[in-house]
């Protein structure tokens, strides 16, 4: 009897503790940012209910937060969060903090963003710290959504009493990102490592992630909703899930509607990376193969015509040469969303500077 009286005052007391941890941390929403278009429901990628006639699973994957993120400004020593999902199974080639977590960035004393710390999920709603033991300095905080699940809400938690700034978008410009599983984030360790999240934070610009995971086909549909946008320029990374024949059929269609509703605006054609799988898998070669020679000639094909401002990114090294930069053979590890990023960038930034986007 006295041991359970024992363990029922223990108990007590660390539900006491939990409460009171509870008890002095206030909760936030915030503003979000990384779309190309206001929408409805904050944590969606696009207006789905307005582009109604895209597929229905372009339609789906525009509701996972991939690329999305909050910032503000706070001394707090530590910082919670409080997030839900849908109930959909961790994937086999992503971890369950890319998948569903949040990823943290603070801005240093030299002023880049600087990782600092993050938290999965297997759960639907969660409620963690995600950095702590923090110097009470006020700093600049960078929070990624999860790339591939839905985000139903999100709320950012201070200690009470410490100061709490929401911030405007860091990045500047608008460079739309349409493209395949890869660019939507696989296999990203966290969602700090997508390559247009690497990007934004090396350059200052806003890399918008429109990743569509295995349905990046270059639909009609797709090109008229891209086009109803208004970025500073257009990065097409969509081989990956484009067969040689869609490739041939609809690559033109696509790049020339772009084009007639901006006629100024850079687009910037980037072949599939060389999958792994390819060097020894004999189907995958040739398709891999096909695909990007493919491309390359409904580029020749798009200039000879009289399309302007249109680039191609050559290269069969987006991932490397040690043959380490994917998780499962095709797509890219941190390490090989590292060396896209170091072959996108000095391209990019080459082509703003030409168009006096910089």
């Amino acid at each position: 009897m006295k041991n359970l009286f024992i363990y029922l005052l223990a108990f007590v007391s660390c539900l006491s503790v939990v409460y009171a941890q509870k008890k002095n941390v206030v909760y936030q929403e915030l503003p979000v940012y990384g779309k190309l278009f206001d929408t409805p429901s904050k944590y969606h990628r696009v207006d789905t209910a307005k582009y109604k006639d895209l597929p229905a699973r372009v339609k789906y994957l525009y509701t996972n937060s991939a690329g999305l993120f909050v910032t503000f400004r706070s001394n707090s020593s530590s910082i919670h969060a409080k997030w839900c999902v849908t109930d959909t199974k961790v994937s086999f080639n992503l971890t369950s903090i890319a998948q569903k977590g949040l990823d943290v960035y603070i801005k240093n004393v030299d002023g880049k963003w600087q990782y600092a710390g993050s938290k999965g999920t297997v759960i639907t709603c969660d409620e963690s710290i995600l950095t702590d033991n923090l110097d009470q300095t006020e700093k600049e905080f960078l929070i990624y959504l999860p790339l591939y699940d839905e985000t139903k809400s999100l709320e950012i938690g201070i200690e009470e009493g410490a100061t709490f700034q929401p911030l405007s978008n860091p990045f500047q410009k608008n460079i739309a990102v349409y493209g395949s599983s890869i660019v939507q984030g696989a296999s990203a360790g966290r969602p700090g490592m997508a390559y247009t999240a690497i990007l934004s934070r090396r350059t200052g610009l806003n890399f918008i992630n429109l990743g569509v995971s295995g349905s990046a086909k270059m639909e009609q549909e797709v090109a008229h909703m891209l086009a109803a946008g208004t970025p500073d320029v257009f990065i097409l990374d969509c081989v990956p899930n484009s067969s040689p024949e869609i490739v041939s059929e609809r690559t033109q269609y696509f790049v020339a509607y772009l084009r007639a509703n901006h006629p100024n605006t850079p687009i910037i054609m980037i072949p599939s990376v060389v999958r792994e799988l390819s060097y020894f898998n004999q189907v995958w070669n040739k398709r891999n193969t096909e695909q990007n020679v493919q491309f390359k000639k409904e580029y020749e094909a798009l200039v000879a015509k009289g399309i302007k401002h249109l680039y191609y990114l050559d290269s069969n090294t987006l991932l490397g040469t040690d043959h380490e930069g994917t998780t499962d053979g095709t797509h890219p590890n941190d390490l090989g969303f590292m060396r896209m990023a170091d072959q996108i960038q000095p391209f990019v930034l080459e082509i703003m500077h030409k168009h006096n986007l910089l």
